[in-house]
């Protein structure tokens, strides 16, 4: 058969066509899409992490560490640290507190007593525990210093605290609005230190809206029995300063000197407020 003859064109074309085709099939992938496809999709969901899993975030106003003063005993250093939100007591630890020998045997029963009666009541106005008295006095002492910087950071800061921590001395509520600033802004003064028999006594108030809110004793005597005295007698005072609104206040029994004392002071903080 001549090279040129068209029979044989034709027969090398189909075999061609057939090369062809036999190679198009070795070279088909394996994989199938769909499968491929289909196992894609868990991997893409895993990478993303589902919303609200990343932990407890803050909230609008977040939690607030405070450490009080340290208050000294005559069996040792006391200093209390809470943390507040939401203008409440949430926590409450005696970071010193006495020790050694009959010391720390008081300390571990009395401080979490202590503590718990400090979230209860929100304030430091709680009941000493038997037993531990000087304990007692030292760590609402401290206590209520730590709520005084709560209560001076919310004057300061203003914001939606609310009521701003205060300890018994706090008319707590009875200001919570105050987010509006204006006449009503909250007021700090301290009254002069008035020396007593017993020791000196300085009061401290926040007056807003011509009313006092809050009244503390920042100075008042100690050691021995006058720390009994003044851990029972000065939250007394305190409360009697914000209900009567005046240095007009009774003197609490068996406290006649630092009564006297702490009045002095508050009638010249409320002169400074012009009251």
């Amino acid at each position: 058969m001549k090279k040129s003859h068209p029979l044989r064109r034709i027969v090398l074309a189909g075999a061609a066509t057939v090369s062809g085709i036999v190679l198009l099939l070795t070279l088909k992938p394996s994989s199938d899409p769909a499968a491929a496809s289909a196992e894609g999709t868990p991997q893409g969901q895993q990478s993303v992490a589902p919303q609200g899993s990343g932990g407890v975030q803050a909230g609008n106003g977040g939690d607030q560490t405070l450490t009080g003063d340290v208050v000294k005993t005559d069996y040792g250093n006391v200093q209390v640290r809470i943390t507040m939100s939401g203008g409440k007591i949430t926590s409450a630890a005696a970071i010193e507190a006495p020790s050694g020998g009959r010391s720390t045997e008081v300390s571990t029963n009395s401080v979490p007593k202590l503590n718990q009666a400090a979230i209860q009541t929100g304030s430091a106005d709680i009941d000493a525990v038997s037993g531990a008295t000087y304990t007692s006095g030292g760590y609402k002492k401290s206590l209520q210093s730590a709520l005084d910087k709560a209560g001076s950071s919310s004057a300061t800061g203003g914001g939606t605290g609310g009521t701003s921590g205060g300890g018994s001395a706090d008319a707590s509520g009875s200001t919570g609005g105050s987010t509006g600033g204006g006449s009503t802004q909250a007021k700090t003064l301290t009254g002069t230190a008035v020396e007593t028999d017993y020791g000196t006594v300085q009061v401290r108030i926040t007056v807003a809206g011509g009313k006092i809110t809050k009244a503390e004793a920042v100075k008042s005597p100690s050691g021995g029995r006058s720390s009994q005295i003044s851990g029972d007698a000065v939250p007394k005072l305190n409360q009697a300063a914000v209900a009567a609104g005046s240095a007009d206040i009774d003197a609490v029994s068996g406290a006649t000197y630092t009564s006297g004392g702490y009045k002095e002071s508050l009638q010249s903080a409320l002169d400074q407020a012009g009251g």
